[in-house]
């Protein structure tokens, strides 16, 4: 029996301010886990990822991440793992930026 796809997204980190970024379905990248290119095919994946690794004037570490597809209700997938839901949501050490938005801090 074949295993379950699990959707993935790549992320990176921006190369000027550090920021986790996500790849788009338009070949972009945007802050927001919300607007990710949710992607369930494995070839699929290795091509944006190999996308993704070849804009090392933008990006620098970039990697797919395991997420949540988004449920009815929901405003986006969410992430599998802590070290992503902690990624998504941004330095905490800030007094600044995500962190200080965030609606549950």
């Amino acid at each position: 029996m074949p295993t379950p796809l699990i959707s993935q997204v790549v992320t990176a980190s921006d190369l000027l301010l550090g920021d986790v970024i996500y790849q788009t379905a338009n070949d972009g990248w945007t802050r927001q886990l919300s607007c990710a290119e949710v992607i369930t095919d494995e070839a699929h994946a290795q091509m944006r990822l190999l996308d993704a690794t070849r804009q090392g004037n933008t990006v620098v570490g970039a990697y797919l991440a395991e997420i949540s597809p988004s449920q009815t209700g929901q405003s986006g997938p969410e992430t599998l793992h802590f070290r992503e839901a902690s990624r998504a949501t941004g330095p905490s050490n800030y007094p600044h930026g995500k962190q200080e938005t965030a609606q549950n801090v």
